[in-house]
């Protein structure tokens, strides 16, 4: 039987037992057979009766939240086993490069010229594999945040240039994951969101201190002073006309780090000359 079908049977069957609760009583009263034995015993049922629906409310809720987890998980692991199949596909590559290396004293007499092409073919192929950037993410222990935030990466536009940071391997937090995950898309979808061709670039940082999720995101923004900052977690308030449609938005972020005793910390810095926002999460 499906799901729903039993849901809507158990709510039928507490509707008629309690109709014919209340009938009972009147009877029992207009009859003048009333008998407070049989009422007590019958308030103890319904006590029982109540605490097992809230326990089994408590135990439904907590296994959809365990399914949900789960969903999140497959959903996740598959770009970072995506990651892990393309740097295994360039080991051979890279063994090539290797041979290449080692053996360009072959062909190259001069010792500062031999020195020199190394240096330029080790650059070259540093800057042509992308996919040795985002390395780190592989090693942290939240297999889910990390596939996540490697999704989001490689399918931002391609003018973006992220930056990734890990500071700590082992990432502990008491937030439930699907929530991590919609407070840390928020952070992301703004910072990708904000950026152009010209300010371009999106700084993160992942650490963990005191058994809490440290997230870090940075990114360019000009003409933003920090006094106008605090607007960004109005309720209803955004710079895109299509609010409704951006997830959460960071009034909603907001609430859930609230809700687990987090905190959210925005300043502004100034790197290499340029302007940035930076939204520090503690949760």
């Amino acid at each position: 039987m499906a799901n729903w079908a039993r849901k809507f049977l158990y709510r039928i069957f507490c509707v008629l037992a309690m109709l014919v609760s209340v009938y009972l009583i009147v009877d029992f009263l207009v009859s003048g057979t009333f008998d407070y034995r049989i009422f007590t015993m019958f308030l103890l049922l319904t006590v029982v009766e109540i605490w097992g629906i809230i326990d089994w409310r408590r135990n439904y809720l907590l296994m959809q939240q365990k399914e949900s987890e789960l969903k999140l998980y497959k959903h996740y692991i598959r770009p970072l086993e995506e990651l892990v199949k393309e740097i295994r596909a360039k080991q051979h590559e890279f063994d090539n490069h290797v041979n290449a290396i080692l053996n360009m004293h072959l062909t190259v007499n001069d010792y500062e010229e031999l020195v020199a092409r190394q240096s330029a073919y080790i650059t070259e192929v540093i800057r042509d594999d992308d996919s040795r950037r985002y390395l780190p993410l592989l090693r942290i222990s939240d297999k889910v945040l990390a596939g996540f935030l490697y999704s989001k990466i490689v399918r931002a536009p391609s003018f973006i240039k992220t930056e990734v940071e890990v500071k700590s391997l082992e990432i502990i937090s008491g937030i439930s994951e699907h929530h991590l995950i919609e407070i840390v898309g928020t952070l992301v979808d703004n910072a990708y969101e904000a950026c152009t061709k010209e300010m371009n670039r999106v700084v993160m940082e992942l650490d963990s201190e005191n058994d809490r999720l440290v997230f870090l995101i940075k990114n360019q923004l000009q003409g933003m002073k920090l006094k106008n900052i605090h607007r960004f977690f109005e309720k209803g308030y955004s710079t895109k006309k299509d609010y409704d449609r951006h997830g959460l938005g960071l009034y909603n972020a907001k609430m859930l780090i609230g809700r687990y005793h987090g905190e959210i910390v925005v300043s502004m810095e100034k790197m290499n000359g340029a302007d940035f926002i930076c939204m520090k999460v503690v949760v």
